[in-house]
C-alpha cells in the first residue's frame, strides 16, 4: 500500500498544475459545487464534512499529507461534502478533465488509482464497523485493533473522538477507566 501510494502521489504531484495554500478553517470546496479539480494534500489536514439535519458536524474523512481529497468525487458532477482545512495546508491540483483524459491513456496511473480506491473502500468499511458498536470501549478497541494498538498523541484525541463518533468527554472517561484499571 505504501509503495502504491508513493507512486500514485508522486505521479499526481508531478502532473499537478497548481498549488493552493489554505489557512486553518478555510474551505477548499463546498458541497454542491461543480467538480473541476482533483486535489492532493502536500502538507496539512483537510476534513471532509457535512452538517446533519440537527446541525451537528459530521466528519466523513480526514485527509492528511500525501492523501487524495474527495476521490469519490472524481467521476461525479458535484461535490458531496465540504472540504475544510483543519490546519494551515497546501494542496496540489489537477484539472479533472486532465485526469479523465489520463484514464484513457495512462493504464499504470489508473491501476494505482484503482488500488487506492479499493483501499479506501476497505478503510470505509472498517470505520462503518467501528461506528456500529454502541459502547465507547468497543469502538475504541476496534479502532486500536486497526491501528496496531497505537493511540494518537494527546493532541490527537479530539480527532480520534470524532473519528469513532463519540464525544471527547466520553473518550476521555474511557481512557481514564483504562488508566485506572492498568489497561
Amino acid at each position: 500500500m505504501i509503495t502504491i501510494m508513493s507512486v500514485l502521489t508522486s505521479r499526481l504531484r508531478d502532473l499537478s498544475s497548481d498549488r493552493h495554500r489554505l489557512t486553518a478553517g478555510e474551505q477548499l470546496f463546498r458541497m454542491g459545487e461543480k467538480v473541476e479539480r482533483f486535489y492532493l494534500v502536500l502538507q496539512g489536514e483537510i476534513a471532509l464534512e457535512r452538517i446533519s439535519a440537527d446541525g451537528r458536524r459530521l466528519v466523513l474523512q480526514r485527509v492528511r499529507t500525501g492523501d487524495i481529497v474527495a476521490e469519490a468525487s472524481i467521476f461525479a458532477g458535484f461535490y458531496h461534502c465540504d472540504a475544510t482545512s483543519v490546519t494551515d495546508s497546501e494542496v496540489a491540483s489537477l484539472p479533472i478533465v486532465r485526469l479523465t483524459e489520463m484514464s484513457r491513456t495512462d493504464r499504470a496511473i489508473m491501476e494505482h488509482l484503482a488500488r487506492h480506491l479499493a483501499a479506501e473502500v476497505q478503510r470505509t468499511r472498517a470505520r462503518a464497523e467501528i461506528l456500529s458498536f454502541h459502547k465507547v470501549r468497543d469502538r475504541l478497541d476496534a479502532w486500536l485493533l486497526l491501528h496496531e494498538g497505537a493511540m494518537p498523541a494527546k493532541g490527537g484525541w479530539l480527532a480520534l473522538a470524532e473519528e469513532i463518533g463519540v464525544s471527547p468527554e466520553a473518550l476521555y472517561r474511557e481512557l481514564g477507566r483504562r488508566r485506572s484499571s492498568g489497561r
